[in-house]
């Protein structure tokens, strides 16, 4: 599309659309740079990292939970690690909590959407697995029951939430984006979780010389 296309369309909007559109992404800019400066957020990607390069060279795995948009990146974390992030390599174990709709509903029928996830954390969760649960509320009722029961399966238990006065005392790992605004922490989310992904991609799977990147 040419720039005089491009422009025109911009036109086509009313002003006020287009100092929305500026200012979401000043907004997401300027909490880029918050998320990169808090040496919080980067400590605490570096542990979670960690601890899933130890969990999967245990033959342990990585479980993945979230709710609407958060259940759509526990899809694309789990799928990153299981196909490829930067180059190609054997997979990695983790599973998406939020993609069997005949366990979900089961659970949801008979035990209260409440445990959607937990009942599958007890199920699947083993001694040494890591949880990751998805919350940018921190509130989040199935996320708080499926860490409950993660802990009391022994898993280890990481959050990713936002800037939020709610403590998560069942977590071993809570990373909080600098944000209140959903859209916002969600980008941070996915970020991370690539940065994250990353990590434990080049330690577990060196890159060999002739290895591209995309």
């Amino acid at each position: 599309m040419s720039s005089i296309q491009t422009s025109t369309l911009l036109n086509d909007l009313p002003a006020s659309e287009r100092n929305y559109m500026q200012d979401y992404l000043n907004q997401s800019a300027e909490t880029m740079v918050a998320f990169s400066k808090d040496d919080a957020c980067s400590e605490m990607m570096a542990g979670i990292a960690l601890t899933i390069m130890s969990a999967l060279q245990d033959d342990r795995k990585l479980l993945v939970a979230g709710n609407g948009g958060s259940a759509a990146d526990a899809q694309h974390i789990a799928g990153e690690f299981t196909a490829r992030l930067m180059y190609d390599r054997r997979p990695l174990a983790a599973i998406a909590l939020t993609t069997d709709t005949s366990s979900l509903t089961a659970i949801g029928n008979d035990y209260g959407f409440d445990h959607v996830f937990s009942r599958q954390v007890l199920a699947l969760g083993r001694k040494g697995d890591v949880f990751l649960g998805i919350t940018t509320s921190g509130r989040s009722p199935n996320i708080i029951e499926a860490l409950k029961a993660a802990r009391a399966q022994g898993v280890i238990t990481v959050v990713f939430t936002g800037q939020t006065s709610v403590e998560i005392p069942e977590a071993d790992f809570v990373l909080r984006v600098p944000s209140a605004w959903t859209p916002l922490i969600q980008q941070m989310h996915i970020t991370a979780a690539h940065i994250v992904c990353a990590l434990v991609e080049r330690a577990l799977c060196p890159q060999s010389a002739d290895q591209g990147q995309h």
